[in-house]
């Protein structure tokens, strides 16, 4: 099988130096790779699922390692923003882990991924709602670039498709492919961020 190319933030070339304007950018990527999933047929619609699943999970794995920490800590009323959060979150990797399994010819695969847009697009827009503009008004600029290169370091090391061989026990306990991705975006945002 050949290399997936996944969308990455930052393929425009504009400067990633501000966390909320690449996370963004993501969100269209996304919103753009679930078109092409919905338009595509046989193995382009399964090699698009894969780079959306890869996406997705890096995103949320990244938005869970800098975005959530910061907005429990700056943010009024944070705790409670993140867990709203955190719960669209799981339900959302969830029905993820749940399409990942099946086959994308599989008559139930397209309702069951339209379900998914939706509840991806809501979550999208409330993060920018409830967490994106508080974090611009909470921060400056040196932690916008800390938090922006964190998160470009995540999507840069995640592997481009799942590598069950990579597992820790908590993800064997998860979600497994798509946990094991979202594990290995955990350790390239840590690593990024000066955490070990």
């Amino acid at each position: 099988m050949s290399e997936l190319h996944t969308p990455q933030a930052g393929d425009d070339h504009a400067p990633d130096i501000d966390v909320v304007a690449l996370l963004m950018r993501q969100h269209g990527d996304i919103r753009n790779l679930f078109d092409e999933v919905e338009r595509r047929e046989g193995e382009e619609r399964r090699e698009a699922f894969r780079r959306l699943v890869r996406l997705l999970a890096v995103h949320e794995t990244a938005e869970e390692e800098v975005v959530h920490p910061f907005v429990r800590r700056a943010v009024s009323g944070g705790e409670r923003v993140v867990e709203d959060r955190l719960a669209e979150e799981k339900a959302a990797k969830e029905t993820l882990a749940a399409l990942d399994d099946m086959d994308t010819d599989d008559p139930s695969f397209m309702p069951r991924l339209m379900e998914l847009r939706t509840d991806v697009q809501e979550h999208a827009r409330a993060e920018e709602r409830y967490e994106f503009s508080h974090i611009r008004r909470s921060t400056d600029v040196t932690n916008l670039s800390t938090m922006a290169k964190a998160v470009k370091a995540a999507e840069a090391m995640a592997p481009t498709r799942p590598h069950p061989g990579v597992q820790t026990a908590a993800a064997n306990m998860a979600l497994g492919p798509v946990a094991a991705l979202m594990d290995r975006t955990k350790d390239a945002v840590r690593k990024a961020m000066g955490k070990h």
